[in-house]
C-alpha cells in the first residue's frame, strides 16, 4: 500500500494526465496538491512510485506518466465516480424519451447515447427474457424464390429473416407450416420450442421432401429470438484513439468489433468476472486478452429490469480516459435505460 501522500500525487498525476495527455512534472502537482509539500519531495515520490511500477518515465521530458499498475491501484483504491453535468442528464432524458416500439430499439438508441456522449465505441445488449412467448409467424414472399421469416413475440420484438427456398418446396407447404406453426407454437415459451417439438409439430404433417429445411427455417428465427444481440455504435471512433500505423491492424481491430458474437461473449465475460467495488468493471488493454485491444480500456455494467431480465451495456475508450467522468456516466446511464425498459414492458401488463 501506499502512503497517503503518495495516494495523493498518483491520483493528481491521473487526473491530470487524463486531460493533457503530456508527462507530469512536479512543479505541475506541487500546484494541485490540496497539501503543501516542496518540489524536491514530490520528486522523490514520484521517484518512488516509479520504482513501485506505478508510474513511468517517458524519454522526451522528466515528467511521468501513469503505469498500467498505476491506473489498477487508482481504479481499485482511489477513484470517485463524478456525478454527470446537468446538460448531459437532459441530453439522456431528452433521447431516451422517444415513441419506441421495439426493445431492440431502445436498446439500439442506447449505444448510440453512449457513443454520442463519450466520442468512444459504445456496445449495448438487451435484457435476456426467459420468459418470452409467441405471438404471431408470418411468412412474406419476395422475388427469385426468397422469403422473408417473421416471428412476434411477447415484448413486442419483431425478428426477421430473409431465407431462399429450395425449387422442389412449393408455396402451399410453406402457408401449411405457417398455419400449423400459429396453431401449435403460438402461446408457448421460446425456450419450449426444440427441434424435437418442431418435428413433432412438422415434421409429422408435411409431407415435402424438404420439411426438414423449413424446419431448420423456423428454428433459426426462434433461435435468433432467443438470443440478444450486441448492437455497436462509434466503431469510427477507435481512429481517434489508436497508436496503430498498420492499416492491417486497424482492418484486424474494426472486424474484432463487428464480430457480433465475439464482441459478446468478450462483454460478458468481464461481466462475469468478479465484481470491483462499483457496478462499472474495467479491464486495461494489457488485462484483455486480445492485443489488438493493448491500448484501451473496457467498461462493462450490467442493468436489471426486474423479472424481464438483464442486460450490458459497455464502452472501449482508450487507457487514459478521464475514469472517474466515464464511470459516474455509466453507473447513472445503467439505470436510466433499466427505467425506459420497465416503462416499455409496462404497456404489455
Amino acid at each position: 500500500m501506499l502512503t497517503e501522500r503518495q495516494e495523493l500525487i498518483l491520483k493528481t498525476i491521473i487526473n491530470d494526465f487524463t486531460q493533457t495527455h503530456e508527462p507530469i512534472g512536479s512543479k505541475t502537482v506541487m500546484n494541485q496538491l490540496p497539501i503543501k509539500v516542496s518540489s524536491a519531495t514530490i520528486r522523490n515520490e514520484m521517484a518512488a512510485l516509479e520504482e513501485k511500477g506505478l508510474l513511468e518515465k517517458t524519454h522526451l521530458s522528466s515528467g511521468r506518466v501513469p503505469s498500467t499498475e498505476g491506473y489498477r491501484y487508482y481504479l481499485d483504491n482511489l477513484l470517485e465516480p463524478l456525478q454527470i453535468p446537468s446538460s448531459v442528464y437532459q441530453k439522456i432524458v431528452s433521447q431516451l424519451d422517444q415513441p419506441f416500439h421495439q426493445v431492440n430499439e431502445i436498446v439500439q438508441e442506447a449505444a448510440k447515447i453512449l457513443s454520442d456522449l463519450t466520442n468512444y465505441t459504445a456496445f449495448a445488449e438487451g435484457p435476456e427474457n426467459s420468459d418470452l412467448t409467441i405471438t404471431g409467424f408470418r411468412i412474406v414472399p419476395l422475388f427469385n424464390r426468397q422469403i422473408m421469416a417473421i416471428l412476434v413475440t411477447s415484448d413486442g420484438n419483431v425478428h426477421s429473416q430473409v431465407y431462399s427456398l429450395p425449387y422442389n418446396v412449393h408455396g402451399d407447404e410453406v402457408e401449411k407450416a405457417v398455419r400449423m406453426i400459429n396453431d401449435k407454437l403460438v402461446g408457448k415459451d421460446l425456450s419450449e420450442i426444440t427441434p424435437t417439438l418442431l418435428n413433432q409439430t412438422l415434421g409429422k404433417k408435411l409431407t415435402s421432401n424438404h420439411v426438414s429445411e423449413l424446419i431448420d427455417l423456423v428454428e433459426d428465427v426462434i433461435n435468433d429470438a432467443a438470443s440478444e444481440q450486441m448492437y455497436v455504435d462509434g466503431q469510427i471512433n477507435l481512429l481517434n484513439n489508436s497508436s496503430y500505423d498498420d492499416v492491417s491492424n486497424l482492418r484486424s481491430l474494426y472486424e474484432l468489433i463487428d464480430h457480433n458474437d465475439l464482441i459478446s461473449n468478450f462483454v460478458d465475460d468481464k461481466i462475469n468476472s468478479e465484481r470491483g467495488k462499483y457496478p462499472v468493471r474495467v479491464s486495461l488493454g494489457s488485462e484483455l486478452s486480445n492485443d489488438l485491444l493493448r491500448d484501451y480500456s473496457l467498461l462493462t455494467a450490467e442493468y436489471s429490469v426486474g423479472s424481464h431480465g438483464k442486460g450490458i451495456i459497455a464502452l472501449l475508450g482508450p487507457n487514459n480516459m478521464p475514469y472517474s467522468q466515464v464511470i459516474g456516466l455509466l453507473e447513472y446511464f445503467r439505470n436510466e435505460l433499466a427505467k425506459k425498459l420497465l416503462e416499455y414492458y409496462g404497456r404489455f401488463k
